[in-house]
Formats: C-alpha cells, structure tokens, sequence
C-alpha cells in the first residue's frame, strides 16, 4: 500500500474502567475487587464493571442480576455522575493543552487531531505518552490510546493494547491489521449483526475486503460505502471540536400564564421539536437536560438530570423534560415560562449507535 501524500496523526483515547476506576480510586476498600457501578443484586443493569469483574464475563449494559451469579463477591455501587463529570472536565481540559481539535464523544472517550499541535511534536506517538502521564498524574487514572492516519483506526487501536497501552496503526499496516480483525470487533457493528455476519460465512475483516461495493451496499445499506471504505482503512471523517457550545436550549415567554396541563405539555413537545432540530444541524447529542420554569409571582425553578446516554431525539427530550416538569409543579400555580437547555454535548456519529439492518 503506498502512502498518502499527507496524512492526519488521530489520537482515540479512551479512559479504562472510567466509573469504576474512579470507585476504587476513591475507597481503598474497592481496590482491587470485582465492582459494577449501577443497579442492585436483584435489579437494574450494569453502567460500568472494574477489570476485576470483566474477568467473571461481566460487562455494561448486563442485567445485574445475571452479574450477581456470575461472581459472588461482586460489590454494586450507586453511581456518583457529579464526580464522572468533573474528572472528565478535568481530562477534557488535559486534551486541550496539546490541540484545539478534541472531539469528546462521551465522558471517558475522545478523538484529538494533533496533526499540528501546540507543541510542534512531530510524533503523535510522544504526544499520547505525554497525555497518558498527565492523565494519571492529575487523576491518578489510567488510559489507553490508539494513534492513526484516520478516526476509525486510532478507535480500533485504542481497544487493542488496554488497559493502559497504546497502539500505533501505520498507513502500511493498516489493510492488514483490519483484514485479521475479527468482525464484531469492527465499531459499529453489534452482535446481533455480528451473529448474522457470520452466518454468511463472514468472520473476519478480510471477508468484507473480498466484497465490492455492490454486495456492501446490499449487506449494509446506506452505510454500505462506508463500510466498504473502512474495511480499506479509508476513513475521511475530521475531528469536529465543539469547544465554545456549552448547551444548546430555547424557550417559551407566555402572553397569557398557562394552567391547562395539556396546554403545557404541548408547549414542552413545541419546545423539545426545537432543541431537537438545533442538535441535528450542529450534529450534537448530550447527557444532562434542564428544564427552567418561571411562575406568575416570577419565582424561578430549574431542575437537571444526567441521562446514561446521549438524546438528541425530540421524542427523548420530551421524556425528560415532563419527567422534570412533574417534579416540582402543582397543577395550580400558573406558568409564565418554560425552558429546556441540553449540555454534556458530543459530536453525534453514525458509529456511536450499534448498526442494527436485515441481512
């Protein structure tokens, strides 16, 4: 494979354990035991699992109760998201210091193009050693980071040498690294789809590298260039920073103070609709609502909720927005305004979404 005539230097770096290591950072009693942040021995589902408890099979988004007999000892813990969100500013702001291109995708993951830096190292390489030490000097936490020409193999590589490795995938390297990478290690594709691959005698990446475009397109629709392109380790997406937009919000001013439920609820949906189409045209998702609300004494209330995932969707912010509204208001007193910001923002990629599609 000849090498392009200029290429990105993309550092993925992905926090290790991130809710958990944070536990067993702050409790010394959890150092070193098996620990699931979220739900209970009996309910709820797995938010996080320490590297001690992935070694029992356990792992996110697991029914707790299944993780409760998988290990015996495990320890649950309630999450404590003010403490996951101020480290991640704190990391964010890490990034920060060596480019003004961070493309944060979630608390614990981001992308950095460090092509020019504000260093002037010419070696991403160094760059990600240096932000790893920074990382575990001011968190004492650990990372893994992968480095690239492009956001897809920097993201494969930062998965392979964890916890707290690196990995380096060169142009030259790329084709054949990705054609020994087994299939549901391919971001993006889940195991539902995984499974349905590999009924097709699909196993590993070299598979799709034997398909054109016209079978991509019929196994992955309109995600089949993409896939036929990545599967090349061809992968042209930039690094989006959205540094500057801390939230993205409207509100509504009434003529009239509202009391009729139905009326309001209708103005919340007006206003989720908005905020939805905003977050669509800048490509943003984020993980904490508020609602504002201001009464006819002009007394103001706002409450806020830090989601498990990302919306962007009118039909979420709807969802959370009356979860909110039910929260504090009386059905009596009547209602002069109505707000609902969105923050904890990310860059929305087709990618964050496991591909589900008919095969």
């Amino acid at each position: 494979m000849s090498l392009p005539p200029k290429y990105r230097k993309i550092i993925h770096v992905d926090m290790d354990a991130f809710f958990a290591s944070i536990e067993q950072r702050d409790f010394s009693e959890y150092r070193g035991r098996p620990l699931v942040v979220g739900g209970s021995a009996k309910r709820g589902v797995v938010a996080a699992a320490s590297y001690e408890a992935r070694k029992f099979g356990i792992h996110s988004a697991m029914p707790s109760s299944r993780a409760a007999s998988l290990c015996k000892d495990l320890i649950f813990v309630k999450g404590r998201y003010e403490v996951y969100s101020s480290t991640s500013k704190q990391i964010m702001e890490i990034f920060n210091r060596y480019t003004d291109l961070v493309e944060a995708m979630s608390l614990d993951e981001a992308y950095l193009d460090v092509t020019e830096n504000n260093l002037n190292e010419p070696l991403a390489l160094e760059i990600a050693k240096q932000i790893q030490n920074d990382i575990w000097n001011e968190t004492q936490l650990t990372a893994s980071a992968g480095v690239s020409y492009n956001k897809f193999l920097a993201k494969i590589a930062s998965d392979l040498n964890k916890p707290n490795g690196i990995k380096v995938i060169h142009p030259t390297q790329a084709v054949e690294i990705l054609s020994k990478l087994p299939i549901h290690k391919f971001y993006g594709i889940g195991k539902v789809t995984a499974d349905k691959l590999r009924q097709r005698n699909i196993n590993l990446g070299a598979d799709l590298q034997n398909l054109d475009l016209i079978h991509m397109e019929a196994l992955f629709g309109k995600n089949g260039y993409f896939f036929h392109q990545i599967c090349q380790g061809i992968d042209n997406r930039p690094v989006k920073s959205i540094h500057g937009i801390k939230s993205v919000g409207a509100e509504r001013t009434f003529f009239d103070d509202l009391v009729s439920e139905s009326e309001i609820k209708e103005i919340i949906k007006n206003i989720a609709l908005k905020i939805s189409e905003r977050l669509l045209k800048k490509e943003l998702s984020g993980k904490n609502i508020t609602l504002k609300v201001r009464f006819s004494d002009f007394s103001t209330f706002s409450r806020s909720k830090m989601l498990d995932n990302e919306i962007s969707s009118e039909i979420e912010i709807q969802f959370f927005a009356l979860e909110l509204f039910n929260l504090f208001w009386d059905k009596q007193t009547p209602i002069r305004l109505i707000g609902i910001s969105i923050s904890h923002l990310t860059n929305t990629d087709f990618l964050q979404t496991q591909l589900s599609f008919d095969l």
